[in-house]
């Protein structure tokens, strides 16, 4: 929390994909090799702009962060950057949250690191200032397993099913984990979401996900450019 409490956080970007055709937004399950938040379901794509690429630096217009989500787009989920052009994310808000977790490793901007050897485990936080982007396309997944478990489209009322019963989306991962990493406590249902994904569709998520069904075209399908200016998005909106 130390590096949290002066301030020194790191911009991070949350990208949900939309097919056009029905609505339905593209889950992905984090890889058991994750560093942070192992096994758990997650938006689209989760990551960070790079500072070694200049065009990610930019930030007029949230383009930085726009050219990171479709690199991480096709290096996570095999998606074509050719489907993921940067001027088709629409970004909504920027958000603000200190997440926890359980393991040796936490990420922070220019401030990676282990945790000393004689600490088998330890809670480490990791603060970002989170920015949310929404697109829609018919878009190709080759998933990378070292990155992604696993992934799959849900609806709206699939995706609340999971949140008021995640025991069942995560009953194979449980006994897994329990059984080949022995030395940890085993996943509780708590933690089968990552938790900035929690709180993004605790705030945010359903509501937009609504707006973007009511502004379906003339053909019905759903565009993520439907919703400019839906929201404020000069602010940062602190989470907790």
């Amino acid at each position: 929390m130390e590096n949290i409490n002066k301030g020194l956080l790191h911009r991070a970007f949350s990208a949900f994909v939309f097919r056009p055709s029905d609505g339905k937004l593209l889950l992905q399950q984090r890889a058991s090799e994750k560093i942070t938040f192992p096994d758990m379901w997650t938006n689209t794509c989760c990551s960070h702009p790079l500072d070694d690429f200049p065009e990610e630096r930019e930030e007029a217009a949230q383009r930085g962060v726009r050219v990171a989500a479709s690199r991480k787009l096709e290096h996570e989920l095999g998606i074509p950057q050719s489907q993921t052009p940067v001027d088709g994310f629409q970004y909504l808000t920027r958000i603000h949250y200190l997440a926890p977790s359980d393991g040796l490793w936490g990420e922070h901007e220019g401030a990676c690191g282990r945790a000393p050897r004689e600490e088998a485990r330890c809670r480490v936080w990791c603060g970002a200032v989170d920015y949310i982007l929404f697109m829609t396309g018919d878009v190709s997944v080759t998933a990378n397993a070292n990155e992604i478990r696993d992934h799959k489209y849900v609806d709206k009322a699939e995706l609340q099913a999971m949140f008021e019963d995640p025991c069942k989306c995560m009953l194979f991962i449980s006994v897994l984990r329990a059984c080949v990493r022995a030395h940890t406590r085993p996943v509780s249902a708590a933690n089968t979401f990552t938790p900035w994904f929690k709180l993004i569709a605790r705030d945010f998520l359903f509501g937009w996900w609504d707006e973007l069904i009511v502004r379906k075209d003339a053909s019905g399908k759903v565009w993520a450019k439907s919703l400019d200016g839906l929201v404020d998005g000069s602010k940062v909106v602190k989470m907790v």
